[in-house]
């Protein structure tokens, strides 16, 4: 069981070094990540890590990066998104959190979930996206979404962003090791959250508490399960 430091980001106690992925993952996501990357090789595909654990003050830099417009947003269809367009604080932290999470809640902090590319199906020197383009019917990677859709349950993986639901936009590329991460998802309580994000640094943070229990409920409670 994985304590509010872990949880939430603010302690790496619960992740080990992947050296060969130069990544960090929980020891039981990492020990079904390479049975699963072995039956991935078997198959023509050379599964690889793009994004695993990511700590508090990362998830906050990048939260902050797009308050700021330092990095670039975009609405639900993938166009890039003028921040001179939103009315006020409340709709920039709304375009944030279709495709980032709020500092303490990425599922990243956990070690159990990451984002994954099959570096055999791309040239020398190509650097995955991951945008769904790559993921869907003549995209690059279309055979290792079949793949993972076909195998990846029976190492105990899921997509929690599989469909639309009004929340964090589908993710085809991002994988949660279930016997982890349900139960971090059950820990990770309102109040929990609630006392990363006081403490935090970041861009909105006000505007982020007054929503708090609304954004709680679309954008973390509110994902697909195994």
């Amino acid at each position: 069981m994985l304590n509010s430091l872990e949880l939430t980001g603010r302690a790496d106690t619960h992740v080990s070094p992947l050296d060969e992925l130069s990544c960090a993952l929980h020891p039981e996501a990492a020990a079904a990540f390479g049975s699963l990357r072995s039956a991935a090789r078997a198959d023509g595909i050379d599964l690889t890590i793009v994004s695993a654990f990511r700590a508090f003050r990362r998830q906050e830099a990048l939260w902050n990066g797009k308050f700021t417009a330092e990095r670039p947003l975009y609405d639900r269809s993938g166009a890039e998104v003028s921040r001179a367009d939103l009315a006020d604080d409340a709709a920039l932290v709304d375009a944030i959190l279709i495709w980032s999470a709020l500092p303490g809640a990425s599922r990243h902090h956990w070690g159990t979930d990451f984002d994954v590319a099959d570096l055999a199906a791309v040239p020398a020197g190509y650097r995955p996206q991951l945008v769904p383009q790559e993921y869907a019917v003549g995209g690059c990677f279309e055979k290792l979404d079949r793949w993972l859709t076909a195998n990846m349950g029976k190492y105990g993986f899921f997509r929690p962003y599989r469909r639309d639901r009004g929340g964090v936009q589908p993710e085809a590329w991002h994988l949660s090791f279930a016997p982890v991460a349900l139960p971090a998802l059950e820990s990770l309580s309102l109040e929990v959250l609630r006392e990363a994000i006081s403490g935090a640094q970041m861009w909105g943070r006000e505007a982020v508490l007054a929503r708090l229990p609304e954004l709680y409920e679309r954008y973390v409670r509110t994902v697909d399960g195994p």
